[in-house]
């Protein structure tokens, strides 16, 4: 491992909150692909499918923030545990229903509980955070590393859950990936050297949601975008797969889609780099949304693992950069809800990704759901060109810190803070 990424692991628990994060994560790019492969290989109906996982990441959206205030305030083994317990039996009780037959409302109920799963990235990162928070370089390549640790579930978690589902039983990928999530979390939770101090908010002004940045109101707005370029591709991908004859392929595709993210992630961690933030990601979010483009022409899977292949490598960078904007542009005190709202914009993308997309798919064929995948790539790019002036003011209710070049911090966020 490259000599920057062995330095962070130097300060004492971290090697163990970062493996317990990656077991605890891997149910991010499994859960919801089994349930489609799941629900698809059971009906055969893409559109039920679609709209399953839909509800559970709109249910992920409206009930993650709420568990991520209460981490803020009360620690994170207090919340998460019981969180996750809830979660794990939703998705149990999902199976069993799948597996039965019962009526589709039930599905739907079943989906809207499992929302209550917590965000175990943002759990790990709030550790990174309090550990390099005046280490810059240590910090931007602690993100650096955890957005490879993303990429590194995406590329495993869907072979594993289309994998399972379609050469075991149909309900094997989400059960696996409940069983992780139960795992990882425990793990996580039972580290309570590493664990980020609560801070309970006695003051009314404290309990106002870290959204009120107006930075973070972008990032996360430009986020609903992205994750509808997520949602879509996972369910092209799958029905372009099955099109073409070789269904179960399309987990490898998806992979070699998170693989450039991935090798982009690693590069970009070495990085030292200059100029502003705010500008590196706005020409992130503008490279994803070009690299929709070549999606729509592929013919052919090779083609296709090519094509999601390049358009991986502007993920990982924009992550990163997003996160240390987050840092920046949200209180201390609030950090974990702060990026939690990331993975919410996320979700709520996702689910509208997914469900227009599933629509799409069975009117018009799988080619065609790469239309989804443009459109919110340029709507991405277009909130953020329309939200750039947000994100170059200081954050909200934070005075400007002088420091010893005469600089201020509104200054120094868009060059020493992920330097």
């Amino acid at each position: 491992m490259p000599s920057p990424y062995r330095a962070i692991f130097g300060a004492p628990g971290t090697k163990g909150f970062s493996a317990a994060g990656l077991v605890g994560r891997l149910p991010i790019s499994m859960v919801g692909v089994g349930i489609l492969t799941m629900i698809s290989e059971i009906t055969g109906r893409y559109a039920m499918a679609s709209a399953l996982t839909g509800t559970l990441a709109l249910a992920a959206a409206v009930i993650g923030p709420q568990v991520s205030r209460l981490v803020d305030q009360h620690g994170q083994r207090a919340v998460l545990r019981p969180a996750t317990l809830i979660s794990v039996a939703a998705v149990a009780l999902l199976l069993v229903a799948a597996a039965n037959g019962w009526p589709d409302w039930t599905l739907f109920v079943c989906a809207a509980v499992a929302g209550c799963v917590p965000s175990v990235g943002s759990m790990v990162r709030a550790r990174w955070t309090v550990i390099y928070r005046d280490s810059p370089r240590e910090l931007h390549t602690a993100y650096s590393f955890e957005s490879v640790v993303d990429e590194v579930c995406f590329i495993f978690g869907p072979i594993l859950a289309i994998g399972l589902s379609t050469t075991w039983f149909p309900e094997a990928g989400p059960l696996i990936a409940a069983v992780c999530l139960l795992v990882g979390v425990w793990l996580l939770t039972a580290q309570r050297s590493t664990e980020p101090a609560p801070h309970p908010r006695a003051q009314d002004g404290d309990r106002a949601s870290a959204l009120r940045s107006p930075g973070l109101q972008v990032l996360t707005a430009t986020f609903v975008a992205t994750g509808a370029i997520f949602g879509s591709i996972d369910v092209s991908t799958l029905a372009f797969a099955e099109e073409q004859g070789h269904k179960s392929a399309a987990s490898f595709i998806l992979a070699i889609w998170a693989a450039g993210s991935c090798l982009a992630g690693i590069v970009f961690g070495l990085l030292h780099l200059k100029g502003r933030t705010e500008l590196r990601w706005v020409l992130g979010v503008c490279a994803m949304a070009v690299s929709m483009i070549p999606l729509l022409l592929a013919g052919n899977l090779p083609f296709l693992a090519v094509a999601l292949f390049v358009s991986g490598l502007a993920i990982a960078p924009t992550m990163i950069t997003t996160m240390a904007l987050i840092e920046a542009h949200v209180p201390h005190a609030k950090l974990t809800e702060g990026m939690t709202w990331i993975s919410t914009g996320l979700a709520v993308g996702i689910a509208l990704g997914s469900s227009v997309t599933g629509w799409v798919v069975d009117a018009a064929g799988a080619r065609t759901g790469y239309v989804v995948s443009i459109s919110a790539g340029v709507a991405a790019a277009a909130v953020a060109f329309a939200g750039y002036r947000r994100l170059t003011r200081p954050a909200q209710g934070e005075v400007p810190a002088i420091d010893g070049d005469g600089d201020s911090k509104a200054e120094q966020q868009g060059t020493d803070r992920v330097a």
